[in-house]
């Protein structure tokens, strides 16, 4: 399902524009996106958490020279599914 799916669908069942159901989403993922960077966890119940991980500094191998290479440590947003969404799609 794309963005525009979901505002589709959303607009049909609560019978709102779509132009209103975009900009309640574009806000949603705003602030979910806002949170995460500022290193918070978000918790959506029934859906899952999006939580920020860092990732250590390592020394990974080029595969095509076999390199030795040093990757800086980042940071990324992992989503870990809630139990409801995990028994719906098993």
């Amino acid at each position: 399902m794309t963005k525009i799916e979901l505002i589709d669908q959303v607009a049909e069942k609560v019978e709102l524009p779509k132009k209103e159901v975009e900009k309640i989403l574009e806000t949603i993922i705003g602030s979910v996106q806002s949170a995460l960077k500022n290193g918070e966890k978000v918790s959506l119940t029934g859906l899952g958490t999006f939580v920020v991980k860092e990732k250590k500094a390592r020394i990974a191998r080029n595969p095509k020279t076999g390199e030795q290479v040093q990757v800086p440590p980042k940071k990324s947003a992992k989503f870990k599914p809630g139990k409801e969404l995990k028994e719906l799609i098993q």
